[in-house]
């Protein structure tokens, strides 16, 4: 190996762990931002620049205002009620749909496969007015089981997930149970869903960050703030012409976080080997 070999060689290594370094940087910047402003006063957030440490790390006054006048226990507890119904409507639903269209073989099979994809593909603003219609006519606007069931809707990419992972299990399980007598409902149940763990993980993890950060939707459909607030919507509690708390919005981020990385931290080892075994398959 030549010297302009060499120095070439370990140019790259250099700059391989230099663009690891500075991306990492860049990502966490944001979060050790948030962390610091926080625990800012007013006085201290307007005369000083972001990255200043604050007086006091035992200042906890955001944190309570933000919790308190953000409403954000209720918050929290609506956020929830839509989280959970959310994710049982959508496993419950999506597994099923899957399971018929792999495992039966009928006219139009392919077609609704087709439109699925198709309806993944269209931007959700662009049919905000049609839904927006739909959800006045039947009188869902401002209502919480009127927005848990628009947000129940079907799930394409949780249904793939599905689709992928059925087509890796074999079809003697299916043959082997009804000849033993089962039913197609025994053998989902009893049999299938039990397999589809990981692709539920998978698909569980997705829609549950989606639904929890869903903004445009939840101020759109629950307008009370006071009474249907979400984590996301609540945030916007300090934003106005006025001008932006910026140290409660951060108070307030750090505690709308801490749910998730509770469940993250407690669940881990679920969460990765979700996602490893539920991946899509070529």
């Amino acid at each position: 190996m030549t010297a302009l070999q060499k120095i070439w060689k370990y140019l790259l290594i250099f700059l391989k762990y230099f663009s690891l370094v500075f991306f990492s940087f860049v990502a966490v910047l944001p979060i050790v931002s948030c962390v610091i402003t926080a625990f800012k006063t007013d006085t201290e957030y307007q005369q000083t620049n972001v990255m200043t440490m604050p007086e006091s790390w035992l200042n906890f006054d955001n944190f309570v205002q933000a919790f308190q006048k953000a409403n954000m226990g209720r918050a929290f507890i609506n956020s929830t009620i839509v989280l959970v119904c959310v994710l049982v409507v959508s496993v419950f639903v999506g597994t099923q749909l899957a399971y018929v269209l792999d495992r039966f073989k009928f006219p139009g099979n392919g077609m609704i496969r087709n439109l699925f994809m198709f309806a993944s593909l269209l931007p959700g603003v662009a049919m905000q007015v049609a839904v927006y219609q739909i959800m006045y006519n039947l009188h869902f606007i401002n209502s919480l089981f009127g927005y848990i069931v628009m947000m129940c809707g079907t799930d394409v990419i949780a249904i793939y997930i599905y689709i992928q992972f059925f087509e890796n299990i074999s079809f003697s399980l299916d043959e082997s149970a009804i000849v033993d007598g089962a039913s197609y409902f025994t053998i989902f149940y009893k049999i299938l869903l039990p397999l589809l763990k990981p692709a539920i993980v998978t698909s569980c993890i997705l829609k549950a960050v989606g639904t929890y950060n869903e903004y445009y939707s939840a101020n759109l459909y629950l307008q009370d703030k006071k009474t249907l607030p979400t984590v996301a919507t609540s945030l916007y509690t300090f934003v106005g012409p006025l001008g932006s708390k910026y140290n409660l919005i951060c108070a307030g981020v750090i505690i709308s976080l801490l749910p998730a990385l509770i469940v993250f931290i407690t669940c881990q080892k679920q969460i990765y080997s979700g996602l490893t075994s539920g991946a899509v398959k070529g």
